[in-house]
């Protein structure tokens, strides 16, 4: 039989081996980049976007664009309907691209492809959607102007003109800047460099070689 010290020096032995293959051991746990939002079934709603002024302006042009096409379309009768047609086709576009642009942005979808531009992207988009509502309205304005839809529709139409026009403003000063073209670039880069960290490795940063 063994004794209470032969016991006792196994159980160091053990203990003391157990320690040495867990400190050896390759599977060790990562350090994640943790991401805060509203998680709806692995879809992340950045929250902090639909409250900045880019994001509360992005759901101002969809709402107006939203009404300014259902006014549009409750016209039943038309003479001449050029206008009606040219500011139903300005109305529909822009509610489907900034709606789009919308989504995009509120699900972080733009940092899985950092090589767009989305700056610049979201720049044109708003100058184009300005130029377009302000055109439209005005001959919708000049060639119809009789009925209250179109009125109404007249009335949405300069109002989401003034809309698009703030969003564009911001929208340069952001470009001139250089904010947001390399977003998904850095937080790849920064993602990278915690995994690499986080597994013992060691990187050089590009700034310091």
């Amino acid at each position: 039989m063994r004794t209470t010290e032969e016991a006792d020096g196994f159980d160091g032995e053990a203990s003391n081996t157990s320690m040495i293959s867990g400190t050896s051991s390759p599977y060790q746990p990562t350090t994640e980049p943790v991401h805060t939002g509203n998680m709806f079934g692995g879809i992340k709603c950045d929250m902090e976007y639909l409250k900045s002024n880019f994001g509360i302006l992005k759901v101002v042009e969809v709402a107006l664009s939203l009404i300014s096409f259902i006014c549009i379309e409750t016209i039943m009768l038309c003479q001449p309907c050029e206008g009606v047609y040219f500011f139903e086709f300005v109305s529909c576009s822009a509610f489907v691209v900034t709606g789009v642009l919308l989504l995009i942005f509120c699900l972080g979808l733009h940092t899985k492809v950092p090589h767009v531009n989305w700056s610049l992207t979201d720049l044109v988009n708003t100058a184009a959607s300005t130029f377009f509502y302000f055109l439209s309205s005005l001959v919708l304005a000049a060639l119809n102007k009789n009925g209250a839809a179109e009125i109404a529709a007249v009335i949405f139409g300069f109002l989401v003109t003034c809309v698009y026009a703030v969003n564009t403003f911001f929208a340069v000063r952001r470009w001139r800047r250089g904010d947001g073209g390399g977003q998904g670039t850095i937080q790849s880069s920064e993602y990278i460099r915690a995994r690499t960290a986080s597994r013992g490795e060691m990187e050089p940063r590009p700034d310091l070689a």
